[in-house]
């Protein structure tokens, strides 16, 4: 028998069952002066959708969505790393053995995004916000079917967490303007890769305009 499918945006983000994944939006990715910029990396695109996110998170707020700000984190002395994952970060362009180090203002995410009470936090030591986290386990246990994926860098951990979770079987969602990389190019590839594998890729004001209609069907309801 053919599953249910969720064939459009509304019914994909619909807040009953969508989570908003923010992911490493952290001063050490996103802040001037701090390691990432300290690297070489270009800001801009980091830093553009700060605002820009933050729309979404009013909106999703404001639409009753689950909120999950996602940050990465290495641990001191190499506690949290392996000779695989060192190995290739040291080939990354732009990067640093000790981003977002735990315990430093590095790892705080960015005053903006920051958490409100009853929002969930998750830490994570790989490109996917699932890998080696209860991410799964949190959003099975709200009963999560889809996820809006957004932040730094949409090549790397928005990438990889896109798919991983298009793996567990949820709806994935990825606004291309609450997304930002050092290189446009790569921006732009994986969201053309995303949109024709792994999920659906619409603009920040597509998703706030479904949530406000969802909000008006509620309020008129009751």
């Amino acid at each position: 028998m053919e599953p249910e499918i969720l064939a459009d945006l509304a019914a994909r983000i619909d807040p009953s069952h969508c989570a908003m994944l923010i992911i490493d939006m952290q001063k050490d990715f996103c802040t001037a002066g701090f390691k990432a910029e300290r690297a070489g990396r270009d800001l801009s695109m980091a830093q553009a959708a700060i605002p820009r996110i933050a729309r979404l998170l009013e909106g999703a707020r404001a639409a009753g969505a689950l909120i999950v700000h996602v940050g990465f984190g290495t641990e001191p002395d190499h506690g949290s790393d392996s000779g695989p994952w060192l190995a290739q970060r040291r080939r990354a362009t732009f990067s640093a053995d000790d981003l977002c180090l735990t315990g430093t203002e590095g790892a705080e995410f960015v005053d903006e995004l920051a958490p409100r009470r009853g929002e969930l936090s998750v830490r994570k030591r790989r490109y996917s916000a699932f890998t080696g986290t209860d991410l799964d386990l949190l959003l099975r246990a709200q009963r999560i079917r889809s996820i809006i994926c957004c932040g730094v860098s949409t090549n790397a951990c928005v990438e990889t967490t896109a798919r991983a979770g298009f793996e567990l079987d949820y709806y994935i969602v990825v606004p291309p303007d609450a997304c930002g990389s050092w290189d446009r190019e790569l921006h732009e590839g994986t969201l053309r890769n995303i949109n024709h594998r792994f999920g659906l890729t619409p603009g920040i004001d597509e998703v706030l305009a479904v949530w406000a209609g969802k909000s008006t069907k509620q309020e008129a309801a009751q």
